[in-house]
């Protein structure tokens, strides 16, 4: 079982677990003689925290620096103790210590009493979704084993905790350095009649496997054999909740796609019909699809996860610099990895003192938000309270973590009546018995939708119409499909009529999809595509089988484009860039 113990810096924490360790005897042999006598000769006064601070830097300025495990065993079961750090500078360590924790310690001064940091680790606990949270009330012996002062702390937690809508299980009066109820209860707390530290961690509910939720495995890769005869295809992941065996219909989202559980797959292991939470597995499927990382396979009939582009979300700030409303950043929410911008700034909440400020225009490091997120496609994903490991997020800057939280609320978007279409189409969707790979193979190419947009009078079409040209020649199977023809074919029952722009945009994207699964290169043009009509074809088309070009010096319009060709380069020249990027993004290649 894995406990954390949290707390704000020198509250005591890494001295309580080394008492713990010392008084049970889990130490190693001769450990507890080896700091004394290290201690010693650095004329340092020996603290059970060294037993566990084991990096210099770490015993020089006496604080925890990162999330220390320590393995630890009673009659009972086997625990794991994250000890997290304590300081506000190290808060995205204790965030992720406290991330991997069924149950929590949180320590709080008798001394100082309830400080910053007592307050913020107990709500960021509560963010995370643990439950069970006991709070020890530390140096007891600095306040001379004072029950007034114990129960004066605990009824001003107990009233911040509920406020956050947490019940903690119980408090205990320690001293860590003296060894009180720790282990064993002690005579200078004779008005104290509860549960030791030692046995409040055998009174801990474990959590079950999570077997009988619906089922959901993250996509981590699908990975293909050649070699032999073997021509599988593993859909690998680790699941996360909920059970799947040989022949359940699974659905992956957000594209949407189903197929039948052939086999459960794994390495060194017996064979199996079936897979539950916490393994990591995989499985073949009955038919062929395509998806990668970053889907959520679910069970048909099961509760299903939520899909889209915007999310209300429950956002801790960790980065020096304040999230900025229109930078881009990553947000990573399973496998799944996407481009994320801050859309509104709803509230934001002091997690030192749940003060709420609705007038902030900013959330700045340590800040706790309510915001809404807006993802440049959709992703898959639960609710906070409904499954929380499948809600949990984190977003990236620079290739590190900024920020994090939990997901509340699924927000409709533009793509919403179109994706639910798109949803039904790939659900009944009939599978040709040529897979993606094998058309590719036959080819030499990958099949994309080359998005070729600009102002009026720009070229487009001539460029179209050339690169067409080229790729044909060098034999590849590719296709020139410009607007009006859409327009003037299948959009002639719509046109002049019920005009709708988004309906003309989901036709061309159906049309899109299917010469895709073809195999085809596809070559559209259209004027002056905005990111909205971008974001609409994503919904009907994989994003990765899409590729945006924009012609001409200016762009005019906010669309998000793989590559501008500027008005001085010759046809010719374009049409070398052109080629270079499909080449580059491995859509055009030899067979050898």
């Amino acid at each position: 079982m894995n406990i954390v113990i949290a707390g704000h810096v020198d509250h005591g924490k890494s001295t309580i677990i080394g008492r713990l360790l010392a008084d049970t005897n889990s130490l190693p042999d001769g450990k507890l003689e080896q700091v004394r006598r290290t201690c010693e000769l650095n004329s340092k006064p020996f603290e059970y925290a060294f037993l566990l601070d084991a990096l210099k830097d770490e015993q020089d300025q006496g604080i925890t620096i990162d999330a220390a495990r320590v393995f630890f065993s009673t009659k009972n079961r086997d625990y794991i103790i994250i000890d997290a750090p304590g300081h506000i500078e190290f808060l995205k360590n204790m965030i992720t210590g406290a991330s991997r924790a069924e149950a929590a310690l949180l320590v709080i001064d008798a001394n100082e009493g309830i400080q910053e940091n007592s307050r913020r680790h107990g709500y960021m606990i509560s963010m995370l979704g643990i439950s069970q949270l006991t709070v020890l009330v530390n140096k007891m012996d600095l306040v001379d084993y004072n029950q007034e002062v114990f129960d004066g702390i605990v009824k001003e937690y107990t009233s911040f905790l509920k406020d956050i809508g947490v019940t903690p299980r119980g408090f205990i009066p320690v001293s860590g350095i003296a060894g009180d109820c720790i282990a064993g209860h002690s005579k200078k707390l004779p008005w104290y009649s509860g549960r030791t530290v030692l046995e409040e961690l055998d009174y801990f509910i474990k959590e079950a496997a999570p077997v009988k939720q619906p089922f959901r495995m993250p996509v981590q890769a699908v990975y293909k054999f050649t070699s032999c005869g073997d021509d599988r295809r593993i859909v690998a992941g680790t699941i996360t909740t909920g059970t799947v065996n040989v022949g359940d219909q699974v659905v992956f989202y957000p594209s949407g796609k189903t197929s039948t559980v052939k086999s459960i797959e794994a390495f060194n292991r017996p064979e199996s019909d079936t897979a539950h939470a916490g393994m990591a597995t995989g499985f073949t499927l009955n038919e062929q699809i395509y998806i990668g990382r970053g889907e959520i396979a679910a069970i048909a009939g099961e509760p299903q996860p939520e899909v889209t582009t915007r999310i209300r979300v429950s956002l801790f700030w960790i980065g020096h610099d304040p999230i900025q409303q229109g930078k881009e950043y990553l947000l990573k929410v399973g496998t799944a990895k996407v481009a994320v911008k801050l859309e509104q700034i709803i509230r934001i909440v002091d997690a030192s003192n749940l003060d709420i400020n609705q007038s902030k225009n900013q959330v700045e490091r340590h800040d706790v938000a309510e915001c809404i997120l807006k993802l440049n496609q959709p992703i898959a994903f639960d609710l906070a309270d409904k499954l929380a490991l499948t809600s949990r997020f984190v977003i990236i800057d620079n290739y590190e973590i900024r920020g994090g939280g939990i997901i509340r609320e699924a927000q409709t978007d533009k793509q919403s009546s179109v994706r639910e279409q798109v949803l039904l189409r790939n659900y009944k969707w009939e599978q040709s018995k040529i897979s993606a790979e094998r058309r590719a193979e036959k080819y030499n190419q990958k099949s994309t939708l080359i998005l070729i947009t600009g102002q009026s009078h720009s070229g487009r079409k001539e460029i179209a119409k050339k690169l067409e040209d080229q790729l044909f020649d060098d034999g590849k199977i590719v296709y020139f499909l410009a607007i009006g023809n859409v327009l003037y074919g299948v959009d002639a029952d719509i046109k002049g009529h019920d005009d709708s722009p988004e309906e003309h945009i989901r036709r061309l994207s159906e049309i899109a999809h299917i010469l895709l699964d073809a195999g085809v290169i596809l070559i559209v043009t259209a004027i002056g595509l905005r990111q909205s009509d971008l974001e609409l074809i994503k919904t009907a088309v994989n994003p990765d089988q899409i590729e945006t070009i924009w012609v001409g010096d200016e762009l005019t319009s906010d669309i998000t484009v793989d590559l501008q060709l500027g008005d001085d380069l010759s046809l010719t020249g374009k049409i070398g860039q052109l080629k270079t990027l499909l080449r580059d993004k491995g859509i055009i290649f030899s067979p050898w």
